[in-house]
């Protein structure tokens, strides 16, 4: 689905630019012109790059291991 119809940017080209560092609306304008042009895209990409944030930060929590509580009695 395309997010930027100005610059041709999709759903897609968001989340590659996400996992690739993008963290910002002017990170992800740079790398891939979204809402450069009217600007009406910029919600919608922002939405879409807090998704992808969160997934991330999902992902990086399932993958930590339990830690279990050690013992300091003598």
């Amino acid at each position: 689905m395309y997010v930027c119809l100005c610059n041709g940017v999709t759903e897609r080209d968001v989340r590659q630019a996400a996992n690739a560092g993008c963290r910002t609306m002017p990170e992800l304008t740079m790398r891939t012109g979204c809402g450069a042009t009217c600007g009406s895209c910029v919600s919608m990409a922002t939405d879409l790059l807090h998704e992808a944030r969160q997934a991330e930060h999902r992902s990086a929590i399932e993958g930590l291991l339990p830690v279990q509580a050690m013992s300091h009695a003598a």
